[in-house]
């Protein structure tokens, strides 16, 4: 019982912006701040969206990268919404964080991704592009550890030690097409992640290439043409 008090409350002060120590990465009007292909990324009605079409399709997956300051220990509050301007449902994006520019001239990143799509598999999961992959699917509470073959990085051994949620119900809880709550709280090598209120991953990641501090950064993925748009982008230093 003391155990499910502790994560109501934890949800309920994750899904509501507080204003004590937040401070806004996005004016609302502008991409002040913000680096990104031109030919992708506006400001629309407050907030700033990725649009790909057929006409311009995106070559590789693309970010709006933040270039104000990197962040380490941090909670991020963003609100996202995705259409798939495309016959076959499809969109994908991620929000990138403890992150780092690889390809500067098309504004390509690495690193943790709080994932999202228009399907119902991926959002809430933890990605890391261009790395490991999948680090934990929605729901899970990982731990990373060292691969067992120490030259190759990429191969972290994930040890599944719990749950935090039901995948479906948290698939249930997201709004398709409309305007969803994304948080994320990094602390050291602790990492966790909750949409709409619901917690979807808790990753501790013991690794020495696990990342403590890094960009910020909004994906656009190459693919079929859709609409990744977010708004309210706030931080807190922890």
């Amino acid at each position: 019982m003391k155990s499910l008090l502790i994560a109501l409350t934890l949800a309920a002060s994750v899904s509501a912006y507080a204003d004590e120590g937040f401070v806004s990465l996005f004016d609302g009007k502008t991409l002040n701040g913000w680096e990104g292909r031109p030919e992708f990324w506006s400001v629309q009605d407050g907030a700033f969206c990725g649009k790909s079409t057929k006409e311009t399709p995106v070559k590789e997956n693309t970010f709006l990268i933040y270039k104000a300051g990197e962040f380490g220990d941090f909670e991020l509050h963003v609100q996202f919404k995705l259409v798939a301007d495309n016959d076959k449902g499809w969109a994908n994006s991620g929000i990138q964080y403890r992150s780092k520019v690889v390809k500067p001239e098309y504004c390509v990143v690495a690193g943790y991704q709080a994932d999202m799509e228009g399907g119902k598999t991926y959002t809430g999961i933890l990605y890391e592009e261009k790395g490991r992959g999948i680090l934990a699917k929605r729901g899970e509470k990982v731990v990373i550890k060292e691969g067992k073959d120490a030259k190759n990085l990429k191969k972290p051994s994930i040890e599944v030690t719990g749950k935090v949620g039901n995948s479906d119900e948290i698939q249930a809880a997201i709004k398709p097409g409309d305007w969803n709550d994304y948080v994320i709280i990094a602390k050291g090598n602790h990492l966790q992640q909750f949409i709409n209120g619901k917690q979807t991953v808790d990753v501790t990641d013991e690794t020495a290439i696990g990342a403590k501090s890094g960009i910020i950064a909004f994906q656009l993925h190459a693919g079929q043409p859709m609409t990744a748009c977010f708004r309210n982008v706030k931080i807190k230093k922890l």
